[in-house]
């Protein structure tokens, strides 16, 4: 695979910038089963790009990132087996992001949830539109944030304020999100790009080399952080794929109603 081979996401470069854009507006680029092997492989591919020093990660269309499809949830509920298939995945995307030399800056255009706060979160700079939202409401459809974000989330905010947000599933506007450190700069729409290019112009006329160790110093006890979490929080959140509840969830979101929960 190399980076023209994706049919989920698209990978730009120019000017020693590399853009990778989610690419599936229609569904608000909610996560699929593609898109997440795409994912997957994206981050490794980039950091051996020898025509790029500097990255940007954002969606196309009015969000970043929407979180998992539902069809696709929807399918792991019928065939459980499936969560099991995308664990590994799972890891590979988290680690493969907090392992990436290159600065990345996500290019916040819209609402980061769920698998899309994770995504922003393993960025190194978020710039974010005024109207968007931040947050991980995986409990709020009856699974454990295995994913990403409660290995990434208490190391940058702290324990209580991540036990907060993950165990309520409460989304954040994005000025909520900057006062808690979680994003670097709020804008409107319409400055979203210039902010953007502002950060990675400079970035690109630095040092890189020690641009990129210090990057690479500074995510070591991340890194160390999420290797530590990651296995169990993902074979907490298999476990809760198979419940009730979560059954529940998802089929209130596919009728736009509210979901009953028995705790089971």
């Amino acid at each position: 695979m190399n980076l023209q081979d994706f049919k989920e996401l698209t990978v730009t470069t120019k000017d020693r910038i590399a853009t990778i854009t989610l690419n599936r507006p229609d569904t608000l680029n909610a996560v699929n089963a593609g898109l997440h092997t795409e994912l997957k492989h994206v981050f490794r591919l980039i950091a051996d790009d020898k025509d790029s020093d500097i990255v940007i990660l954002t969606g196309a269309g009015r969000a970043f990132c929407a979180g998992g499809d539902l069809a696709w949830l929807q399918g792991m509920i019928d065939v459980p087996a499936r969560f099991n298939d995308i664990i590994e995945e799972a890891k590979a995307i988290v680690f493969s992001m907090l392992e990436l030399p290159k600065p990345m800056i996500c290019r916040m255009n819209g609402d980061a949830i769920g698998l899309g706060a994770t995504l922003a979160l393993g960025c190194d700079i978020i710039v974010a539109t005024d109207t968007a939202r931040f947050g991980d409401p995986h409990v709020r459809v009856g699974l454990v944030a295995g994913d990403g974000a409660a290995a990434i989330l208490p190391y940058v905010v702290g324990f209580m304020r991540a036990k907060e947000l993950l165990l309520t599933g409460d989304l954040l506007t994005a000025d909520e999100a900057k006062q808690m450190g979680l994003i670097n700069h709020v804008v409107p729409a319409a400055e979203l790009d210039a902010k953007v290019d502002q950060i990675a112009g400079r970035l690109v006329r630095g040092a890189t080399q020690a641009i990129r160790y210090t990057k690479i110093g500074i995510n070591r006890g991340l890194r160390k952080f999420a290797q530590e979490n990651m296995d169990a929080l993902l074979a907490y959140e298999s476990l809760s794929n198979q419940t009730e509840d979560h059954a529940e969830a998802i089929a209130a979101l596919r009728e736009k109603r509210k979901p009953i929960f028995t705790g089971r």
